[in-house]
């Protein structure tokens, strides 16, 4: 997801996207687990998302805050 898209969202839109990558992770490496998960990059991609989603929550709350 662009960060552009994750700026325009609202903070309780921001936390279900936290939340939904979260499992999305967990569901990913219940898989690689399981030796069932092809594409192993999509890890290392839903971690990135993860970092980006909380990039902006935190830039939103420093906005509010100052």
């Amino acid at each position: 997801m662009k960060p552009q898209e994750l700026r325009d969202l609202t903070m309780d839109e921001l936390k279900q996207k936290l939340e939904d990558f979260h499992e999305e992770l967990f569901n990913l490496r219940f898989q690689l687990a399981m030796n069932r998960l092809d594409n192993t990059s999509k890890i290392r991609l839903t971690k990135r998302d993860i970092a980006r989603v909380n990039t902006i929550i935190t830039e939103k709350k420093n906005a509010e805050q100052g």
